[in-house]
């Protein structure tokens, strides 16, 4: 490669939008140093260029914003050289390989990666894996500083509440607690259905029908339905391990037995493979069930209902023998948000079935019997239950009795936030910075950066 040479009209068409520009001929150098720290022109524009892809647009502001934002981080990152912080070696070896499979599977394999970054990947590991270094030691010392503010008192709590005004008193959205009773349809049955329709389909195949038709009329994945199956050169890492193995284990126009994954049913198709980089054409089925299984299954609900509804006997109890949700049953049906382990859940944290069917009962209440998902999979497996309205509590300004906990962290936020705000001011104050003029016209959120530019 030669020397990076960063020309305005090489970058315009994914970068137009910009406003902070640079003179036609400027090559590649240092446009900001803060202590011994240095940020060039190619690292600022690398950056972009990643941000441009996680975002998928840029504000025109962006140069002069993540300029801010790598300043910011020189001054964390340099503290935390002299208090010898140590880098997570693991964690950022996890990160640096998620970045890199990530936009090899965005950009289509390694070439199309290189061609657009203009550097070969060695190169890009070799930057991205000291950014992610950097910024590896920045986050270390940014908890350093928060973990250093007190904790709080039940008097700072409520000082904290009154130096607010009221329209910025959080709120705290309304949030169910709810029990369940889970049936699931034959997934037996269903399962031996849809692999038979598979291995007639695959028969198909072999004898000479195209994959590609065949997907686009039966693929349940509709993105890759579309193109024929044809998933694109995407790194082995992101595919469910039973389906990237099956497909590396496969040579190129040979045709998979049946796999399994959480997502239902595949059979596959190698197009091309390099390295760890995969093209896959497949076809997903996924277990139909009957209603017959529905009827079925909602009879039991229904009776279920009645009985406890009659106090015949309680909801834990019939949940406890009926229920076959294994994750549930085991608490008498009380359900537990699977992200936060919560047993209360938040409108929004509620699958779409579940919150229709409960939205409007009372405390104490059971909905009809209904269809809805389990966590499973990428998006779920059908299953049928009735759920138990245990509690509401609706939404309301946060109060020092009721929310106290909720109060603390915002409140212990508020001051850590403060406490780096601090940090930063006080660095800039006493840092050597220097900031190339041609960044003069940027309105940074701290005026004193404008102080740091050079004349």
């Amino acid at each position: 490669m030669k020397k990076t040479v960063l020309i305005i009209a090489a970058m315009a068409a994914s970068l137009a939008a910009n406003a902070q520009t640079y003179p036609d001929d400027l090559i590649d150098k240092t446009v900001a140093v803060v202590g011994n720290e240095m940020i060039s022109i190619g690292l600022l524009e690398s950056e972009l260029r990643q941000y441009s892809i996680e975002m998928g647009s840029v504000d025109k502001n962006m140069r002069c914003n993540l300029l801010e934002s790598m300043l910011e981080s020189k001054l964390f990152l340099m503290q935390a050289r002299v208090d010898s912080l140590s880098v997570n070696g693991d964690m950022v070896s996890a990160e640096l390989d998620q970045r890199i499979n990530r936009f090899r599977t965005y950009f289509g394999g390694d070439e199309n990666l290189e061609n657009y970054f203009g550097k070969p990947l060695y190169k890009l590991r070799q930057e991205w894996k000291q950014q992610l270094e950097d910024m590896n030691l920045t986050q270390q010392m940014q908890g350093t500083i928060a973990r250093d503010v007190p904790d709080m008192t039940p008097y700072d709590v409520k000082e904290y509440l009154a130096s607010i005004d009221k329209a910025d008193i959080p709120m705290v959205p309304v949030r169910y607690q709810l029990s369940q009773i889970c049936i699931y349809p034959d997934r037996e049955a269903a399962n031996l259905a849809v692999k038979e329709k598979l291995l007639d389909l695959r028969e198909r195949i072999l004898n000479g029908e195209k994959f590609s038709t065949l997907a686009r009329i039966y693929s349940e994945d509709v993105q890759s339905a579309r193109k024929g199956g044809e998933l694109g050169m995407t790194s082995k890492s992101m595919f469910w391990s039973s389906f990237s193995d099956a497909a590396m284990s496969l040579k190129p126009g040979i045709i998979s037995q049946i796999v399994e994954t959480p997502d239902g049913f595949h059979i596959l198709e190698v197009l091309d493979k390099k390295g760890d980089m995969i093209n896959v054409r497949h076809i997903l089925l996924k277990p139909q069930y009957t209603a017959e299984d529905r009827e079925k299954a909602f009879k039991t609900l229904d009776s279920l209902r009645t009985e406890i509804n009659s106090q015949a006997v309680s909801f834990s109890l019939a949940a406890r023998f009926y229920s076959q949700d294994p994750s549930s049953r085991t608490n008498g049906g009380q359900m537990a948000d699977p992200q936060t382990g919560s047993a209360y859940f938040e409108m929004d944290r509620l699958k779409p079935q579940d919150y229709k069917a409960i939205k409007d009962l009372a405390e104490g209440e059971i909905s009809e019997p209904v269809e809805s998902l389990d966590n499973e999979g990428r998006n779920g497996n059908t299953v049928y239950k009735i759920i138990k309205v245990d509690k509401v509590i609706p939404a309301h300004p946060a109060t020092f009795e009721e929310d106290y906990s909720m109060l603390v962290d915002d409140a212990r936020n508020k001051r850590a936030m403060e406490a780096i705000d601090k940090f930063i001011n006080e660095k800039i104050k006493t840092t050597y910075i220097t900031i190339d003029p041609i960044f003069a016209g940027c309105d940074f959120n701290r005026p004193a950066w404008k102080d740091k530019i050079a004349e």
